[in-house]
Order: C-alpha cells, then structure tokens, then sequence
C-alpha cells in the first residue's frame, strides 16, 4: 500500500506556487516592464503621442494575463495542464510498445494482492482511495498550513492511499501489472465527490461523521466543514500514464526513472509542466 498522504498536503500548502513560470522570467521581465514604462511615459510628455504608451500597456496586460494563467493553473494542481496532455497522447498498444517506452494505457482496472476500502463512505475493493476533510477558517481543527488565511477552506485532514494492481488494455487485451504501491509516486487526477457540508445556519454534525472524526482523534465540534471522498474501484475504466517494462511474459508499468514534460500547450496557454511520476486518471469507458 502506497500512503499519497503527506505528497497531497505538500500539494496544498504549495498551491500559491508559479514553479511553472522560471525566477529568471520575473527577474527580466520586472526591469524592462519599469524601462518601458518610464519610455512611453517619457514620450508621451515630450512628443505627445500616446500610441507608444498604450501599446505598452496592451502588451503588458497580455503578458501579465498569460503569466497569471498559468499560475492560477499551477495552483490548482496542474489538473488541467495534465488532462490536456493525457488528452493529446495517444493510446499505446502493449504489444507494439518497446521496453523502456513512456505509454498511456486505458482499460479495465481489477484488483493485485491487496486492495483499499474508502474510510468515510467502506467502499470496498479499490485500487485508489482518498478521504479529504476540510474547515473553514480555524474553527476546532489546526489547519494544515498555518499560513493560509482565516476566511477561507482549508486542508485539516487528508487520507490517500494507492496499491498495485492489474489494467486490461482495452486496444490489444493485454493484462499489465501497475506498480502504483510502495514506493512509487504517483500522480492522482481523480475528482473527489463532497459527501458532508455543514452551513451557518446547520452545522451540526451527523453520528456517522462523528464516530469517524472521534476515531482519528479529531474534533467532534460543530463548525463548518465539508469532506470529500474519491475512488477507483475494481471494474472501473482508468487510464495510466508511465513507463512500460516487459519481462518475459509479465507487462508491468511502472513510474518513470526521470522526469518527463508535457511540453507547451499551446492550445491552452500552458507552459511546460514536469511530471515526476505515475499518472493515474479516471478513463473513458
């Protein structure tokens, strides 16, 4: 079994982030905005003719939305930088791919020697399993990160797990192992369901969601919360992006030994983005 815990609330206390957009692009584009600001703004009073600084200002803004878009996609966490990629790869075929070749593999996922149970909702038999508990402000819980803001939701608890297990390609029928347990890092796109909110006007808390707060020795305080809970259950449709290894007769796909890019997506506005591990992403049936 393969704990994601720790990875995802490093995700979330580093969401504000631009590791996108290079410290060196900042460091020059900062002077040369001020540069070309003091020009048009000295033209205009000289020559009189704003076309100059009007022009600056218009590549300015676009300069600064496309910086800013990229950002705001960085923050959060690079969802759809990554679905645009995985949308743009081609489907492998197990039986053409090479030894060693970074493939993207969709079909029917079925459970390895362990398989997970959601903790929240005991959805059994999962390859994939994770529990987020957020609050709002700092009522009760210590938020995650300190840092963040009072009047906003915050990460206060968070359970994630993944585990080996089998996909069925759905192009050659081939049956690979994924080695997505101990030790892997693996990237989850999965899109977590939100099971419980509270409101101002309803914050008491239900029996259920009590007990399962008291069992991990957190407060049963009524305050605003909500809890959110994804999963990928054996049967389902997955897709997995990672490097394929072929020893004899057993196909297994594992992380990738060094990182890979998703390139520049032009169609969306995306700078590069590296990917240090398994992909793993809901897939279409």
């Amino acid at each position: 079994m393969n704990d994601l815990s720790n990875a995802s609330l490093t995700e979330h206390q580093t969401s504000f982030s631009c590791k996108p957009i290079p410290s060196l692009a900042f460091y020059t584009l900062l002077p040369l905005f001020f540069i070309g600001l003091f020009v048009s703004i000295f033209i205009l009073v000289v020559v009189h003719n704003a076309a100059f600084f009007l022009s600056f200002l218009l590549l300015s803004a676009l300069v600064a939305s496309f910086l800013a878009w990229n950002a705001i996609n960085w923050r959060h966490h690079n969802r759809s930088a990554f679905m645009f990629f995985l949308n743009s790869f081609p489907d492998s075929d197990l039986r053409l791919a090479r030894e060693g070749q970074l493939v993207k593999v969709t079909g029917v996922a079925s459970c390895g020697n362990l398989s997970l149970e959601t903790s929240y909702e005991r959805v059994g038999r999962c390859i994939y399993a994770s529990t987020l508990l957020y609050e709002y402000g700092q009522f009760g819980l210590k938020p995650v990160n300190v840092k963040r803001s009072c009047f906003q939701w915050n990460l206060a608890y968070c359970e994630r797990f993944s585990t080996d297990f089998y996909i069925t390609d759905r192009i050659s029928g081939v049956r690979a192992m994924v080695k997505a347990g101990s030790g892997c890092k693996v990237i989850p796109l999965i899109t977590d369901s939100k099971l419980v909110t509270t409101t101002k006007q309803c914050r008491v808390l239900s029996p259920h969601l009590t007990n399962w707060l008291r069992e991990r020795n957190l407060s049963a305080d009524a305050r605003l919360l909500h809890l959110e809970e994804g999963y990928i259950q054996e049967g389902n449709t997955v897709t997995v992006t990672g490097m394929l290894h072929k020893n004899d007769d057993v196909v297994t796909i594992v992380q990738p030994p060094e990182l890979f890019s998703t390139g520049c997506l032009w169609q969306k506005l995306l700078l590069p983005i590296d990917v240090d591990g398994l992909i793993l992403a809901p897939g279409c049936s």
